[in-house]
């Protein structure tokens, strides 16, 4: 009996080890492909990383420039302002003068009606 349980045994052991065998055979070709992948995701990302670094050089270049022309355009900005001031006073003046001509005076005479005169 001891010798049919030994034998039992052996053979257990062989079917958990080729059990064990065919796991890790599983595993290693799970582990290449892991491995295959990463590589080309380490590609791609290198890629992504090259255009991303060109996409940065390019909105600096043009950062800068709008910076340029922004301060190419302040003084023309600034011209129109102070046009659109003297506009205003201009105006202003010719409204103060038009009703300062158009005021009216009251004249007081001896009897109590007052009377009107228009100044030129």
């Amino acid at each position: 009996m001891i010798g049919w349980s030994a034998t039992i045994a052996a053979v257990a052991f062989i079917v958990l080890v080729i059990y064990l065998v065919l796991t890790l055979r599983k595993v290693m070709a799970t582990l290449a492909e892991t491995k295959e992948t990463l590589s080309s995701v380490r590609t791609s990302v290198d890629g992504i990383t090259e255009e991303a670094e060109e996409l940065i050089h390019k909105a600096n270049e043009i950062s800068v420039d709008v910076k340029g022309k922004m301060e190419a355009v302040d003084p023309l900005i600034e011209s129109a302002h102070d046009v659109g001031d003297m506009i205003h006073d201009v105006t202003s003046s010719v409204k103060r003068t038009a009703l300062q001509k158009n005021r009216k005076k009251t004249i007081h005479a001896e009897e109590s009606k007052p009377v009107q005169i228009k100044l030129k």
